[in-house]
């Protein structure tokens, strides 16, 4: 069940061209969470021990839209979850098996895009991201999607890329700036540098989202760096960016 859109099709060949590559650049960050079930969010690492997202995980069914490699699954299973991971790239999931093979945990890995998800009615307790799906799926059908495999009273976390910063991004450019120059009441589908086609909406438009999705807003968290962080691997220009502005964002959602 992958998808006739075109932003579907591109992103399933692009994520499996750059798989590699970025499955190399992140490593340093998200795979030693596999191995310790350490998890932490976002760009900038922010433990889940501090923001306390997901909360307990003992025995609930939890899907992770756009998993990856499957570093933050393989942590919810050592953490007593019983995931599931779900990827449009055929390439992403050939890194979730690996990964599987090296820590022998092993759980369901399902291809298919956000859109359209292969799961009944009211199938999980949670549904999350950490820069996945949501960041690229179309959000009027992912998160009726999400919203209809969660169970009542179940809960909906996914980080992305901040509104703000994605309207703060000149015509070409791979990084923000310090004006605004984008159309934030045209956020929907942007095509990036990369040639990726991201997702993104304004504040509003995401609350209102939920809320016709029968999804209550409990938090918007917006992280920033951190003096103790080691955010090497980020470029020191975009760290002094998001000490000033929000560069990311976490929606917690629950489904009432």
């Amino acid at each position: 069940m992958i998808g006739n859109d075109a932003h579907v099709r591109n992103n399933r060949t692009r994520w499996n061209e750059i798989s590699d590559d970025y499955q190399r650049f992140n490593a340093p960050q998200i795979r030693e969470q596999a191995f310790t079930g350490d998890i932490t969010w976002g760009v900038w690492g922010i433990p889940e021990s501090r923001l306390n997202i997901l909360g307990h995980v003992v025995g609930l069914d939890v899907l992770e839209m756009g998993c990856g490699g499957s570093q933050w699954s393989t942590a919810l299973a050592r953490r007593g979850a019983r995931p599931v991971g779900l990827d449009l790239s055929e390439r992403q999931l050939h890194h979730s098996r690996k990964l599987q093979r090296e820590t022998g945990l092993d759980f369901p890995l399902v291809q298919a895009s956000a859109e359209d998800v292969p799961f009944a009615d009211a199938a999980f307790d949670i549904v999350f991201a950490d820069h996945g799906a949501f960041s690229f799926a179309d959000p009027y059908r992912a998160v009726p999607e999400a919203a209809r495999i969660l169970r009542p009273g179940g809960l909906l976390a996914f980080g992305h890329v901040s509104p703000i910063y994605e309207i703060s991004i000149p015509d070409g450019a791979e990084a923000a700036g310090d004006r605004l120059v984008g159309d934030y009441f045209g956020l929907r589908l942007i095509s990036d540098t990369d040639g990726l086609v991201s997702a993104n909406l304004p504040y509003g438009a995401w609350i209102r989202l939920f809320r016709d999705c029968g999804l209550v807003v409990e938090d918007l968290v917006e992280p920033r760096p951190e003096n103790e962080l080691d955010s090497s691997h980020r470029d020191s220009a975009e760290e002094a960016w998001a000490r000033r502005w929000p560069s990311e964002c976490i929606w917690k959602v629950r489904r009432s």
